[in-house]
């Protein structure tokens, strides 16, 4: 995966954040994918509902579709 140093994160505008308090970066196919696999982890571990987690995949599908 890309490396996302702070600096980086920061920089970023919200709308680069699939949750909430800009948790789980979908900036590029990379953090895309891998906030889908930390949702399904999340719902799994009972952190999180499963709408909220819907959300999320579908702000990662619409980076992983663009190829971004």
């Amino acid at each position: 995966m890309a490396t996302l140093t702070t600096k980086k994160r920061n920089a970023l505008p919200k709308s680069a954040f699939a949750g909430a308090d800009r948790t789980f970066p979908t900036n590029d196919r990379a953090h895309a994918a891998n906030a889908k696999a930390r949702v399904t982890q999340a719902v799994n571990a009972g952190r999180m509902s499963e709408s909220t987690a819907d959300k999320i995949r579908a702000k990662a599908n619409k980076v992983l579709k663009k190829g971004k």
